[in-house]
């Protein structure tokens, strides 16, 4: 059995040496430069005041247009080329204008330059040598599935002295995500190595994910085994632990000792994070309740805007069901906005009365909603900075809904709050009393990292010795 596990970690630590080092080291990268994303400051920035005079259409004119039949929600933005009414279903969306109800998806690259500089010069950005450098569904930076309603994508570079290019979606005008030189070029050491995320593989979902679930397991074995060879492997000398090895064997085996609680954890909590439903649930609405979330509403009870002004500080008009009624949210800045209720009055956000009426369509034995605190060990933010998020205690599942908007956030069975601790605290060590001393959270995940990257390094010395004696002999 031990000839077994011996011969087993060698030639595995030997094919996964390296990639365990790449990940102790892009980990690292990645801790202080995440994967490029459009923030929803920046997207909110980039927002232009909604033109009221130009949107003529009224809302179930636009959902009737857009011929999306369980459309849950509508947006009403402003572009370079007129306002812009864009219905979202629970699998689609499109863009028709504001003006006649005309398909209003972009297709001239002069169009997606307007729209980009706009965005730009609403953030205080550089634009005046902004060009369409392409026209695609995928490229590096634009690989992960929260785009593909958005694809084809132009890819816009300002020209300014950051290197900053936008994405403009191709089916409702929107700038979706933005890339700085700097993002780029850090994340190529960081998460497109961390994730195995080249263009070609990534852009086939099912197959990455197959490929990295794969690879992270076969890593874990081989933490595994190289756990289990260490232990044994210990020899006592009087009241001392010791090493039967020597040179670079010995220093794998004494990193390896101390470091193998975070690499076992580390690497076992990273195989998680392709888990994907596999282990655990993965936190999405049942049919059932995503027929109540997602209930088409009755948009003919909008009222024209002419009859229902907007405000003039509105840069996003989002109309939305919340509970069998139709509500109307005017977004006035990042932490601002207006909630306009069916019956006309005005508030920064739904109530708990109102999500604990919504409740009792959606489960049942659901408590009163709480306020989510910032400091919750299953933590959610809102669209909104600042607005409440309101749990739901229903028995054993917990629904938490966002107090801005009525959107569901998280569903959180017994299995997904298991999934936290077992992925994202052992991670990223996303621990309440850790995210309490965030200076101390970092140089912890440097240390442990960097630790991990020594242990690796040793092993990298180790196979590549035995490979070359293989070869030689």
């Amino acid at each position: 059995m031990m000839g077994a596990i011996v011969l087993l970690h060698r030639w595995l630590g030997i094919a996964f040496c390296l990639l365990f080092a790449m990940w102790f080291a892009s980990g690292i990268v990645m801790h202080f430069v995440p994967f490029p994303s459009l923030a929803e400051a920046e997207r909110v920035a980039g927002l232009a005041p909604v033109g009221r005079a130009q949107a003529t259409l009224t809302v179930a004119d636009a959902v009737t247009a857009s011929g999306i039949a369980d459309a849950a929600r509508v947006r009403l933005i402003q572009r370079t080329d007129g306002p812009v009414y864009i219905v979202s279903g629970p699998s689609r969306l499109r863009a028709v204008r504001a003006a006649d109800g005309q398909d209003a998806s972009v297709r001239s690259p002069d169009v997606a330059l307007a729209i980009a500089m706009v965005h730009a010069r609403q953030r205080g950005l550089d634009a005046a040598h902004a060009a369409v450098v392409a026209y695609a569904d995928y490229d590096q930076w634009s690989v992960p599935n929260g785009f593909d309603r958005h694809r084809p994508l132009f890819r816009v570079a300002l020209g300014d002295a950051a290197g900053t290019e936008v994405y403009v979606s191709s089916r409702t005008g929107e700038v979706v995500l933005d890339t700085t030189r700097r993002e780029r070029g850090w994340n190529l050491a960081g998460s497109v190595l961390h994730w195995i995320y080249p263009t070609v593989l990534r852009s086939n979902w099912a197959l990455w994910d197959r490929v990295v679930w794969t690879l992270s397991l076969l890593a874990l074995i081989a933490a595994l085994l190289g756990a289990v060879l260490g232990i044994v492997r210990v020899k006592m000398q009087g009241r001392h632990l010791s090493s039967p090895y020597r040179g670079w064997h010995a220093l794998h085996h004494v990193i390896g000792l101390v470091a193998t609680v975070f690499v076992l954890t580390w690497i076992f909590s990273g195989w998680l994070s392709m888990d994907h439903g596999r282990l655990f649930s993965r936190g999405q609405l049942t049919s059932a309740e995503t027929g109540v979330v997602h209930a088409a509403p009755d948009w003919g009870t909008a009222p024209p805007l002419d009859k229902n002004p907007i405000s003039s500080l509105a840069h996003e008009v989002e109309w939305f069901a919340f509970d069998g009624k139709l509500y109307r949210r005017e977004q006035t800045g990042l932490d601002t906005q207006v909630v306009v209720r069916p019956d006309g009055a005005e508030s920064p956000g739904l109530s708990a009365q109102e999500i604990a009426s919504m409740m009792t369509r959606l489960a049942t034995g659901c408590g009163a909603p709480s306020i989510l605190a910032d400091n919750d060990d299953y933590p959610a933010q809102s669209a909104v900075p600042g607005a409440p998020v309101y749990r739901s205690r229903c028995g054993g599942l917990w629904f938490d809904i966002d107090g801005a908007d009525g959107r569901v956030l998280q569903r959180l069975d017994a299995s997904r709050r298991a999934y936290r601790w077992a992925y994202g605290a052992l991670h990223t060590l996303d621990f309440p009393i850790l995210n309490a001393h965030p200076r101390f959270r970092d140089v912890l995940i440097v240390g442990l990292c960097a630790l991990g990257l020594m242990f690796s390094i040793t092993g990298i010395v180790i196979g590549w010795r035995r490979l070359r004696r293989s070869f030689a002999s």
